[in-house]
């Protein structure tokens, strides 16, 4: 596997260990996170939303993930931007998150 490839499902698998508190399933498998970007100097750029605009979750979610990326080896840097724009449903959930939460 290539280097690039083998740290970014790193940053997925780490990614999977985020919960939103209200919702028994992780933001990567919700279709939450919209793009992860490593530079070659090491810095992370992820693009996520919400479920909702004024998730009261909003601050433990970017701490949760700037956190558990932050200590990846070959990670420098975490910047977090949250985006509505296309704005999240349903069906950006993974197959498993639908089953998971009763949607097929």
């Amino acid at each position: 596997m290539n280097e690039f490839l083998e740290k970014e499902a790193q940053i997925v698998k780490v990614l999977k260990t985020v919960f939103d508190p209200e919702i028994p399933v992780n933001i990567y498998d919700l279709g939450l996170i919209y793009k992860i970007d490593l530079a070659d100097d090491g810095h992370l750029s992820i693009d996520m939303t919400l479920t909702a605009p004024g998730c009261p979750a909003v601050d433990f979610l970017v701490e949760d993930v700037r956190m558990k990326t932050e200590g990846l080896q070959g990670v420098s840097g975490v910047d977090v931007n949250i985006v509505y724009d296309p704005p999240w449903d349903k069906s950006m959930m993974s197959e498993e998150a639908q089953l998971e939460l009763g949607f097929l």
